[in-house]
């Protein structure tokens, strides 16, 4: 797939257009779980309060993603979309949202300058070229790009939101070095986003997620989580609720001792790591995972991270040391 910036109009670029039925299927489901998002289409959509905004995302494109892309629509913006993680996009949504007219680019599986391509995709609309007036992210990448590449677009942007840790800590270095040139929403630090997303979400989808990599008996395993955040509390709880022994590793001494209030194990990783099954970072910082930790562990150990970047793990040490052999997509 090409890496290099069209100068020229491209619709949507997503891996199997022939999947939208399917998607189209799975996001009329979702609806019915999302009654917030239902309910400002009913009560904005004929008015469409967003006309005139032209709102470029970079968020994990999936099928829940897609009913937001679709009211942001039905209220009277237009969209282009990006994914903000190379893993995450469910291609099914993403054909279903291109089938419906939405310029996407996003697909499951693509390299960094291919993440960085499809990102640029997103920053003008329509054969017009016409610029983004709009950011939402989650991570800060489109937020940097539009800043850091192309600065001239700064003037012409309203605001952006912003979904994540990582990617509020990124504005809010920003801010500090007066590089922030736009109004921001910390849409992160919503009671209704970090006490329940970050928990509650990931309480649903750690176990999940590695099952369906991985296919293990989670039940009678060590795992350690790295981090006793709002993220590390879900995954925590869990891996407990899969039967798993859960150790949790932490520098704050507040997360420490809610941890052990909790009833885990609280250990440096160094020492944790020795005897765990499984390892999940969820710090939201660098280098948690290192070499020695990686030759101290156990034969078969999976180690994961639900943080929003894989710097948490030290990946370069794994590619330089060991010969990888693929397994199946993406193991």
């Amino acid at each position: 797939m090409s890496t290099v910036m069209t100068t020229e109009y491209l619709p949507y670029k997503v891996k199997d257009i022939s999947l939208a039925e399917w998607g189209r299927k799975e996001i009329r489901l979702a609806e019915a779980e999302m009654p917030g998002l239902m309910a400002l289409r009913a009560k904005y959509g004929e008015e469409k309060p967003l006309k005139g905004a032209r709102i470029a995302g970079c968020l994990h494109m999936t099928i829940q993603t897609a009913v937001l892309i679709e009211t942001l629509v039905d209220l009277g913006a237009d969209v282009t979309w990006s994914s903000c993680n190379i893993f995450s996009t469910q291609d099914h949504a993403a054909a279903a949202i291109a089938a419906a007219g939405i310029p996407v680019y996003a697909w499951k599986g693509m390299n960094e300058d291919e993440f960085d391509w499809c990102i640029r995709q997103t920053l003008f609309f329509g054969e017009e070229r016409q610029p983004l007036n709009l950011i939402l992210d989650d991570g800060g990448d489109l937020t940097n790009m539009v800043l850091d590449e192309f600065p001239q677009l700064a003037d012409g942007i309203k605001g952006l939101s912003e979904e994540t840790t990582t990617g509020v800590l990124r504005l809010y270095d920003r801010m500090k070095a007066g590089t922030l040139p736009m109004p921001a929403i910390n849409v992160n630090d919503s009671v209704t986003k970090s006490k329940f997303d970050n928990k509650y979400g990931c309480r649903e989808s750690a176990v999940d997620a590695i099952r369906r990599a991985t296919d293990v008996m989670m039940a009678g395993k060590v795992a350690v989580v790295a981090g006793y955040g709002d993220v590390g509390k879900g995954t925590a709880e869990s891996l407990r609720n899969a039967g798993c022994r859960v150790i949790v590793t932490e520098i704050d001494p507040i997360c420490a001792l809610q941890a052990a209030m909790d009833g885990y194990e609280v250990k440096r990783m160094a020492d944790a790591v020795v005897e765990s099954d499984i390892i999940c970072t969820a710090t939201g910082n660098k280098d948690i995972i290192r070499g020695e930790h990686f030759e101290a562990m156990k034969d078969k150990a999976i180690v994961c991270n639900i943080g929003h970047f894989d710097n948490e793990i030290d990946t370069a040490y794994m590619r330089a040391e060991w010969q990888w052999e693929e397994i199946k997509p993406q193991v």
